[in-house]
């Protein structure tokens, strides 16, 4: 009697066990599942300035087009600055200029990158002040055309500058544009000049602010 009691119970026990019954009576019996923590995630800030040098920054000859060529580049001396962007601070710049010649053609195109580098908390009154200095070159001759372009920062402003009364001037295109603590304004000019392309030079220029 005892034997089959026991075996009764034995039963028993194994159908609430594999019912997942016993760990409900006899919470101490079954172990608690090991939970893995999961790791915090790790803050990661950039930069608000330029964290490479303003030369890193200046468009290489293997980012132009294949036929423009390496005129000039250099380092800007703070001698050369005029006095209000010593007021505004400021503390570094670079040029760099390329052209592109087919006397066949007649053809002369130059394209010129200019940086600058600026205290952060001055970097809207940078933008305001050249801004208004591009608007104020507008005169009867001299018309100011502003243009759709891709943002390449915090602001950017892009206009095509011509001469109303000569068909035959030659046409500039400028993009200004800041990001961070840098000031840049690529420039094209010349006898064939292309849109398009100082866009995307200017967004390899923007991809260069590390």
């Amino acid at each position: 009697m005892h034997i089959g009691s026991g075996i009764l119970c034995a039963v028993l026990a194994t159908v609430l066990v594999s019912a997942g019954c016993l760990s409900a009576i006899f919470p101490d019996l079954v172990p608690a599942p090991t939970l893995t923590p999961t790791p915090a995630p790790v803050p990661t800030t950039e930069s608000q300035v330029a964290t490479v040098p303003v030369s890193q920054m200046a468009l290489q000859p293997s980012d132009m087009p294949s036929d423009y060529i390496l005129k000039d580049r250099s380092d800007l001396s703070y001698l050369e600055m005029d006095q209000m962007s010593h007021d505004l601070g400021w503390k570094a710049g670079y040029v760099v200029t390329y052209y592109r010649m087919n006397q066949e053609k007649y053809d002369m195109t130059e394209i010129r990158q200019v940086i600058d580098l600026y205290p952060l908390e001055n970097m809207n009154k940078v933008f305001d002040i050249e801004k208004d200095a591009i608007s104020s070159q507008k005169t009867t001759l001299t018309q100011i055309y502003e243009l759709p372009c891709p943002n390449m920062g915090d602001r950017t402003f892009a206009y095509r500058t011509s001469d109303t009364q000569n068909l035959l001037s030659i046409t500039t295109y400028s993009i200004i544009f800041t990001n961070k603590d840098v000031y840049e304004e690529l420039t094209m000019s010349g006898t064939t000049t292309d849109f398009e392309t100082l866009k995307e030079l200017a967004q390899t220029a923007t991809a260069k602010i590390q």
